[in-house]
């Protein structure tokens, strides 16, 4: 039985599932089932599979026992693109699914284990996820959680709870003895909220207020992964090959750089954005930071010319990925802080089992690449990198966004930020990235 480790994934063969949830027990740990689409809501609530109601309206997912689940694939609604496999403790267990032995999820006939990892304090729980990737189905190993329980679980994917009715008033108390003086007790902490840094008041009113609308939809996308307190490495690469013409024509790629700095303001160390253009080979820019988001992109964001010193042309005009993989791979050792890559490209990736190698033998560092797609090509390689056998952690993500400017921020955010928290669960474990600090 293949077994996947937090944040791995594996394709799915059959197309009509039964998942065994071990840990999963009536009145004590609930077993449900949200169908989700893109934007990770339900359509409705009946998009909710549990106990009282047993069977998504399509009849696609099926609670078949306390501890049970059937799927078939085929009956699940096109709009439908994620299937997420919870557990909730009851409201009158104490404790957390921490205390669960044993719990996980196995699939059948595929024979994958998913078991829980890395669980402390929550008390509901996504195990695992069926999603679809490139009209294909595939399963992956979540792990992550809420601490507070069922009624954080079902808000997080769209599906509506009663609030608490009232108490009622109490009866008027008896005359009570002389108070003991009891020491208040302490509040519970609330999650901080979007990460500042210096050079925000700098900018413009407008850019200032986009900046924070942007700031609490990333923060949102790692809080509800639990990554909203990590503190990573994050960079930015850039195709800057002739075929990217209109991308910068059009300052395409001008926004995109703009939507990329509240990432790297929530997750970088410093909340700067390391930055590369490429072509046939590549160039390192000025790191960009956010009291300079108004003029940097003016400043290098080119195709030709010689800016900050950086001869433009020398880069070339057609690609040649090797150069900066390797030069990103190699500043990446084993044990390191972990990096986020944000790499943007049109595609015609041709150097395949050159890419291939690269990504492969990058898989034992702490490096997570998290390639996006521009431009309206055939991506060929990077639809497939995301499948590929032979590497100690999966450390490869790839979505085209041709209309990136019709995405909304909350959406691409999402997406960006999808694998990235878990491959860096998974490359901790396995001692491939330092320890959260």
């Amino acid at each position: 039985m293949t077994q996947l480790s937090r944040g791995a994934n594996a394709p799915l063969s059959a197309r009509r599932l039964t998942l065994s949830v071990r840990g999963a027990r009536s009145g004590v740990v609930d077993l449900m089932a949200f169908q989700l689409t893109a934007d990770r809501l339900v359509r409705t609530d009946e998009d909710l599979v549990f106990f009282n109601q047993p069977a998504s309206p399509e009849g696609g997912v099926r609670l078949t026992a306390p501890d049970g689940l059937t799927l078939d694939l085929a009956a699940v609604p096109a709009v439908i693109e994620t299937i997420a496999i919870t557990v909730a403790l009851a409201d009158d267990q104490p404790g957390s699914l921490a205390g669960i032995a044993g719990l996980g999820v196995g699939v059948e006939p595929d024979g994958i284990d998913v078991p829980a990892l890395g669980l402390t304090s929550e008390r509901a729980a996504v195990l695992a996820e069926v999603y679809r990737r490139a009209g294909e189905w595939k399963l992956r190993s979540v792990s992550a959680g809420w601490t507070a329980g069922l009624a954080a679980l079902v808000r997080e994917h769209g599906v509506q709870v009663d609030e608490e009715p009232p108490a009622a008033a109490a009866a008027p108390a008896p005359p009570a003895a002389a108070p003991v003086a009891v020491p208040a007790p302490t509040p519970t902490p609330t999650p901080a909220g979007p990460r500042s840094v210096p050079g925000e008041e700098r900018l413009s009113l407008v850019k200032r207020q986009t900046l924070d609308l942007r700031k609490k939809e990333v923060h949102r996308v790692l809080l509800t992964k639990g990554a909203d307190a990590e503190r990573v490495r994050v960079v930015m690469v850039i195709d800057k090959t002739g075929s990217m013409y209109q991308e910068f024509r059009t300052r395409l790629i001008h926004r995109v750089v703009e939507r990329m700095v509240p990432v790297a303001i929530q997750l970088d160390t410093d909340g700067s954005l390391e930055t590369y253009l490429y072509a046939k080979t590549f160039a390192r820019l000025p790191d960009l930071r956010v009291a300079d988001l108004e003029t940097w992109p003016e400043e290098f964001l080119h195709l030709n010319g010689t800016h900050g010193g950086i001869n433009y042309r020398k880069l070339g005009g057609s690609n040649d990925e090797i150069p900066i993989l390797t030069e990103l791979s190699g500043t990446a050792r084993r044990g390191d802080p972990a990096t986020l890559v944000l790499f943007f490209t049109d595609g015609g990736f041709y150097k395949r089992k050159e890419i291939t190698r690269v990504i492969r033998e990058a898989s034992a560092k702490p490096i997570f690449w998290q390639f996006v797609g521009i431009g309206a090509n055939d991506y060929g390689l990077l639809e497939k990198l995301d499948d590929m056998d032979g590497r100690e952690v999966d450390n490869v993500d790839f979505f085209a966004l041709d209309d990136i400017d019709q995405v909304t921020d909350a959406e691409l955010y999402r997406r960006l930020l999808d694998e990235f928290p878990g491959w860096l669960r998974a490359a901790r474990t396995k001692g491939i990235a330092a320890a959260a600090h």
